[in-house]
């Protein structure tokens, strides 16, 4: 039996699939856990959402910022854009269901040794935190008020966590965390001009996990959403977006004491942003 991470997929499904023959990936007594963007930008997103679906019990995702944004534009709430590759989904005969199971997912996803999301955490929250705004916002999806959470969810403020925050402010903050965060200060502001490699931000701002004293030290945390990051170590934090769709490669992280990396090279169906 064994737990793989892996890292974002975009709709790179024959990648997915070299990459599970590469791992001899069993069914009956492995796991996966998906780290988020399961769709979007790559050329078989359809496949993708409806072979991970399949797995069932075999499979653990947690939303990232595609998989939210497919499920906005698919609800009129967020317009479709040009890079986008979701047609197939948006009309295929099952879209129902796959977004009901899509929506269903989790944001925030844990074992006695590894925690799974898809960007970051405030350096304000530990574990409790986490997992309590995690929480919120996933009762929030599953609930009959998700048009309404999707119609909010938009934006970059707050910038900054705070308790007096309004129930939209904090769950939009919660979003922003879960699923975009790269980059903020040592007091926790938020920053999402700058998504490129280490050294390209401001002087102030540094990557999250470097964060002095955030209060998720100690955590084995495992995330995706930052290509230009590559494959990433420190502070018992992983990052296992190595840029699958850009011509990068694709990686399972094998979760045991000390995580094995398994990667396979991929073409790209994207040139990478200069």
């Amino acid at each position: 039996m064994a737990i793989y991470a892996i890292g974002d997929i975009q709709g790179c499904f024959d990648d997915l699939q070299r990459l599970l023959a590469k791992i001899k990936f069993n069914k009956k007594s492995d796991t996966l856990w998906f780290a988020g963007d399961l769709v979007n930008r790559g050329p078989k997103s359809l496949e993708t959402l409806r072979f991970i679906k399949s797995l069932g019990n075999a499979a653990v995702c947690v939303l990232g910022n595609h998989d939210l944004h497919l499920l906005a534009t698919a609800y009129n709430l967020s317009p479709v854009k040009a890079k986008d590759t979701l047609v197939e989904i948006l009309e295929a005969d099952d879209k129902d269901e796959l977004l009901d199971w899509l929506r269903h997912r989790r944001l925030f996803y844990y074992n006695e040794y590894f925690c799974l999301l898809h960007a970051g955490l405030p350096p304000q929250w530990d574990f409790l935190m986490a997992k309590k705004m995690a929480n919120k916002v996933e009762s929030v999806l599953r609930s009959d008020n998700y048009l309404e959470f999707f119609s909010n969810m938009y934006g970059n403020n707050p910038k900054q966590w705070s308790k007096d925050l309004t129930k939209e402010e904090q769950l939009r903050f919660t979003v922003n965390c879960f699923t975009r965060l790269r980059y903020c200060d040592a007091q926790g502001r938020l920053d999402f001009k700058f998504n490129g490699e280490l050294g390209c931000q401001d002087k102030h701002l540094m990557p999250w996990f470097d964060v002095p004293n955030r209060k998720s030290l100690g955590l084995n945390i495992i995330f995706g959403h930052w290509s230009a990051l590559g494959y990433h170590e420190s502070n018992q934090c992983y990052g296992i977006d190595t840029g699958c769709l850009w011509g990068g490669q694709l990686t399972a992280l094998k979760l045991e004491k000390k995580p094995k990396r398994i990667s396979i090279d991929c073409a790209g169906y994207r040139k990478p942003k200069k």
